[in-house]
Protein backbone atom coordinates (compact mmCIF):
# COMPACT_ATOMS: atom_id res chain seq x y z
CA UNK A 1 0.00 0.00 0.00
CA UNK A 2 3.03 2.14 0.58
CA UNK A 3 3.41 2.97 -3.25
CA UNK A 4 -0.12 4.51 -3.87
CA UNK A 5 1.52 8.04 -2.69
CA UNK A 6 4.23 7.39 -5.10
CA UNK A 7 1.79 6.72 -8.30
CA UNK A 8 0.19 9.72 -7.52
CA UNK A 9 3.26 11.78 -7.50
CA UNK A 10 4.63 9.84 -10.59
CA UNK A 11 1.52 10.59 -11.98
CA UNK A 12 1.83 14.56 -11.48
CA UNK A 13 5.40 14.54 -12.28
CA UNK A 14 4.53 13.01 -16.00
CA UNK A 15 1.99 15.80 -16.10
CA UNK A 16 4.28 18.21 -14.96
CA UNK A 17 6.60 17.16 -18.05
CA UNK A 18 3.99 17.23 -20.68
CA UNK A 19 3.10 20.92 -19.73
CA UNK A 20 6.85 21.91 -19.95
CA UNK A 21 7.29 20.22 -23.11
CA UNK A 22 3.99 21.96 -24.14
CA UNK A 23 5.23 25.57 -23.00
CA UNK A 24 9.35 24.63 -24.85
CA UNK A 25 7.54 24.00 -28.05
CA UNK A 26 5.57 26.97 -28.25
CA UNK A 27 8.51 28.98 -27.12
CA UNK A 28 10.69 27.96 -30.08
CA UNK A 29 7.85 28.63 -32.41
CA UNK A 30 7.72 32.28 -31.37
CA UNK A 31 11.57 32.91 -32.11
CA UNK A 32 12.13 31.88 -35.64
CA UNK A 33 11.44 28.93 -38.27
CA UNK A 34 14.74 27.51 -38.98
CA UNK A 35 15.25 27.03 -35.06
CA UNK A 36 11.75 24.99 -34.36
CA UNK A 37 13.47 22.07 -35.73
CA UNK A 38 16.41 21.98 -33.66
CA UNK A 39 14.80 22.53 -30.39
CA UNK A 40 11.77 20.28 -31.52
CA UNK A 41 14.27 17.42 -32.16
CA UNK A 42 16.28 17.93 -28.50
CA UNK A 43 14.44 19.21 -25.45
CA UNK A 44 10.95 18.08 -26.06
CA UNK A 45 12.46 14.33 -26.97
CA UNK A 46 14.52 14.30 -23.52
CA UNK A 47 11.38 15.16 -21.44
CA UNK A 48 9.54 13.19 -23.54
CA UNK A 49 11.79 10.07 -22.81
CA UNK A 50 12.08 10.85 -18.84
CA UNK A 51 8.55 10.99 -18.93
CA UNK A 52 8.19 7.79 -19.97
CA UNK A 53 10.34 6.35 -18.03
CA UNK A 54 8.06 7.76 -14.94
CA UNK A 55 4.89 6.18 -16.56
CA UNK A 56 6.71 3.18 -16.53
CA UNK A 57 7.08 3.33 -12.86
CA UNK A 58 3.88 4.73 -12.69
CA UNK A 59 2.60 1.28 -13.88
CA UNK A 60 4.77 -0.95 -12.15
CA UNK A 61 3.12 0.68 -8.63
CA UNK A 62 -0.32 0.27 -9.65
CA UNK A 63 0.33 -3.46 -10.71
CA UNK A 64 1.43 -3.73 -7.13
CA UNK A 65 -1.61 -1.49 -5.61
CA UNK A 66 -3.56 -3.50 -7.80
CA UNK A 67 -2.64 -6.83 -6.15
CA UNK A 68 -2.64 -5.72 -2.90
CA UNK A 69 -6.36 -4.83 -3.07
CA UNK A 70 -6.76 -8.01 -4.49
CA UNK A 71 -4.84 -9.81 -2.05
CA UNK A 72 -6.71 -7.50 0.77
CA UNK A 73 -10.01 -7.95 -0.67
CA UNK A 74 -9.89 -11.95 -0.92
CA UNK A 75 -9.06 -11.74 2.98
CA UNK A 76 -12.18 -10.02 3.56
CA UNK A 77 -14.34 -11.40 1.84
CA UNK A 78 -13.47 -15.35 3.60
CA UNK A 79 -12.65 -13.46 6.86
CA UNK A 80 -15.07 -15.80 8.41
CA UNK A 81 -13.23 -18.71 7.71
CA UNK A 82 -9.81 -17.50 7.44
CA UNK A 83 -10.43 -16.91 11.59
CA UNK A 84 -11.23 -20.67 11.63
CA UNK A 85 -8.69 -23.28 10.10
CA UNK A 86 -11.27 -25.79 11.95
CA UNK A 87 -14.74 -25.90 11.12
CA UNK A 88 -17.18 -28.86 12.84
CA UNK A 89 -20.71 -29.07 11.51
CA UNK A 90 -23.23 -31.58 9.79
CA UNK A 91 -23.16 -32.82 6.58
CA UNK A 92 -25.77 -31.51 4.47
CA UNK A 93 -25.38 -32.98 1.20
CA UNK A 94 -22.80 -34.78 -0.60
CA UNK A 95 -21.79 -33.32 -3.95
CA UNK A 96 -19.41 -35.67 -5.75
CA UNK A 97 -17.04 -38.11 -4.30
CA UNK A 98 -14.83 -35.18 -3.01
CA UNK A 99 -17.01 -32.33 -2.21
CA UNK A 100 -19.39 -31.65 0.71
CA UNK A 101 -21.79 -29.27 1.88
CA UNK A 102 -21.05 -28.44 5.99
CA UNK A 103 -23.55 -26.49 8.09
CA UNK A 104 -21.96 -25.63 11.23
CA UNK A 105 -23.97 -25.17 14.18
CA UNK A 106 -24.97 -21.66 13.80
CA UNK A 107 -26.43 -22.63 10.60
CA UNK A 108 -23.48 -21.08 8.62
CA UNK A 109 -23.13 -23.18 5.02
CA UNK A 110 -19.68 -23.88 3.28
CA UNK A 111 -18.82 -26.32 0.74
CA UNK A 112 -15.57 -28.13 1.63
CA UNK A 113 -13.36 -29.97 -0.88
CA UNK A 114 -11.44 -32.84 0.96
CA UNK A 115 -7.93 -32.24 0.66
CA UNK A 116 -5.58 -34.60 -1.18
CA UNK A 117 -7.53 -36.37 -3.39
CA UNK A 118 -9.75 -35.61 -6.89
CA UNK A 119 -12.54 -38.22 -7.46
CA UNK A 120 -13.98 -39.20 -10.79
CA UNK A 121 -16.63 -36.88 -11.95
CA UNK A 122 -20.30 -37.10 -11.59
CA UNK A 123 -20.63 -38.12 -15.19
CA UNK A 124 -17.13 -40.06 -15.23
CA UNK A 125 -17.06 -43.87 -14.79
CA UNK A 126 -17.80 -44.64 -11.32
CA UNK A 127 -18.94 -41.21 -10.26
CA UNK A 128 -22.21 -41.97 -9.11
CA UNK A 129 -20.30 -44.84 -6.77
CA UNK A 130 -17.32 -42.37 -5.23
CA UNK A 131 -20.48 -40.06 -4.09
CA UNK A 132 -22.19 -42.55 -2.38
CA UNK A 133 -19.13 -44.35 -0.81
CA UNK A 134 -18.52 -41.02 0.47
CA UNK A 135 -22.10 -40.26 2.03
CA UNK A 136 -21.81 -43.25 3.86
CA UNK A 137 -18.41 -42.28 5.62
CA UNK A 138 -19.37 -39.02 7.18
CA UNK A 139 -23.28 -40.36 7.63
CA UNK A 140 -22.08 -40.97 11.52
CA UNK A 141 -22.59 -37.66 12.76
CA UNK A 142 -21.03 -33.92 12.43
CA UNK A 143 -17.65 -34.15 10.66
CA UNK A 144 -14.34 -31.89 11.94
CA UNK A 145 -12.56 -30.25 8.74
CA UNK A 146 -9.39 -28.95 8.61
CA UNK A 147 -9.24 -26.15 6.31
CA UNK A 148 -5.64 -24.39 5.63
CA UNK A 149 -6.84 -22.75 2.21
CA UNK A 150 -9.80 -21.87 -0.22
CA UNK A 151 -9.69 -23.35 -3.97
CA UNK A 152 -10.60 -21.11 -6.77
CA UNK A 153 -14.09 -22.36 -6.95
CA UNK A 154 -14.47 -20.46 -3.15
CA UNK A 155 -14.73 -23.54 -1.70
CA UNK A 156 -12.41 -24.50 1.22
CA UNK A 157 -9.71 -27.33 0.77
CA UNK A 158 -9.88 -29.20 4.26
CA UNK A 159 -8.73 -32.56 6.14
CA UNK A 160 -11.78 -33.96 6.91
CA UNK A 161 -12.37 -36.37 10.06
CA UNK A 162 -15.65 -38.54 10.11
CA UNK A 163 -16.35 -41.03 12.98
CA UNK A 164 -16.62 -44.45 12.38
CA UNK A 165 -20.12 -45.63 10.37
CA UNK A 166 -21.15 -47.88 13.80
CA UNK A 167 -20.02 -45.57 16.29
CA UNK A 168 -21.97 -41.71 16.10
CA UNK A 169 -20.47 -41.48 19.73
CA UNK A 170 -16.81 -42.51 18.95
CA UNK A 171 -13.69 -40.00 17.85
CA UNK A 172 -13.66 -38.55 14.72
CA UNK A 173 -10.73 -40.38 13.78
CA UNK A 174 -11.49 -41.47 10.43
CA UNK A 175 -9.52 -39.67 7.70
CA UNK A 176 -12.18 -39.37 5.24
CA UNK A 177 -10.01 -38.83 2.14
CA UNK A 178 -7.50 -41.68 2.97
CA UNK A 179 -10.28 -44.03 3.02
CA UNK A 180 -11.98 -42.82 -0.21
CA UNK A 181 -8.50 -43.89 -1.46
CA UNK A 182 -7.95 -46.88 0.15
CA UNK A 183 -11.92 -47.70 -1.24
CA UNK A 184 -10.79 -47.36 -4.83
CA UNK A 185 -12.84 -44.68 -5.00
CA UNK A 186 -10.79 -41.58 -5.48
CA UNK A 187 -6.66 -40.95 -7.21
CA UNK A 188 -4.43 -39.16 -4.64
CA UNK A 189 -4.06 -36.20 -5.83
CA UNK A 190 -0.32 -35.51 -6.29
CA UNK A 191 -0.42 -32.27 -7.81
CA UNK A 192 -0.95 -30.90 -4.59
CA UNK A 193 0.76 -33.42 -2.30
CA UNK A 194 3.56 -30.45 -0.95
CA UNK A 195 0.41 -29.18 0.51
CA UNK A 196 0.26 -32.27 3.07
CA UNK A 197 2.48 -33.82 5.80
CA UNK A 198 5.34 -36.23 4.88
CA UNK A 199 3.23 -38.16 6.98
CA UNK A 200 -0.25 -37.90 4.89
CA UNK A 201 2.00 -37.89 1.58
CA UNK A 202 3.42 -41.46 2.15
CA UNK A 203 -0.16 -42.65 3.74
CA UNK A 204 -2.12 -41.49 0.77
CA UNK A 205 0.38 -42.91 -2.04
CA UNK A 206 0.56 -46.51 -0.30
CA UNK A 207 -3.52 -46.33 0.12
CA UNK A 208 -3.21 -45.72 -3.41
CA UNK A 209 -0.92 -48.47 -4.88
CA UNK A 210 -3.21 -51.23 -2.33
CA UNK A 211 -6.01 -49.98 -4.15
CA UNK A 212 -4.98 -50.32 -7.60
CA UNK A 213 -3.21 -53.64 -6.96
CA UNK A 214 -6.57 -55.24 -5.25
CA UNK A 215 -8.76 -53.85 -8.43
CA UNK A 216 -10.78 -51.96 -6.19
CA UNK A 217 -13.39 -49.78 -6.97
CA UNK A 218 -12.43 -47.64 -10.13
CA UNK A 219 -9.23 -49.46 -10.44
CA UNK A 220 -11.26 -52.56 -11.66
CA UNK A 221 -11.75 -51.01 -14.96
CA UNK A 222 -8.81 -51.57 -17.31
CA UNK A 223 -7.69 -48.03 -18.01
CA UNK A 224 -9.58 -45.39 -15.83
CA UNK A 225 -9.28 -42.07 -16.74
CA UNK A 226 -8.01 -39.12 -14.13
CA UNK A 227 -10.87 -36.81 -13.60
CA UNK A 228 -7.93 -34.04 -14.51
CA UNK A 229 -7.39 -35.56 -17.46
CA UNK A 230 -11.30 -35.63 -18.01
CA UNK A 231 -12.09 -32.29 -17.34
CA UNK A 232 -8.64 -31.59 -19.58
CA UNK A 233 -11.17 -32.91 -22.76
CA UNK A 234 -14.03 -30.81 -22.09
Amino acid sequence: MKRFPQAIRSFRAVNNLTERARRECTTVRSIHDGVVEDRLLTAPVALANDAQMRIRGTRRALRTLVALLWVAGAALGHASLARADVLIGSVLRVIDGDTILLQSPDNLRQSVRIAGIDAPEPAQPHGREAREYLARLVSSGDVRAECPKLDHRTSVVCKVWARPTDCANCDRSIDVGLAQISGGMAWWYRRYAMEQSAEDRARYEAEEKTARRNGRGLWAAKEPVAPWEWRRGR
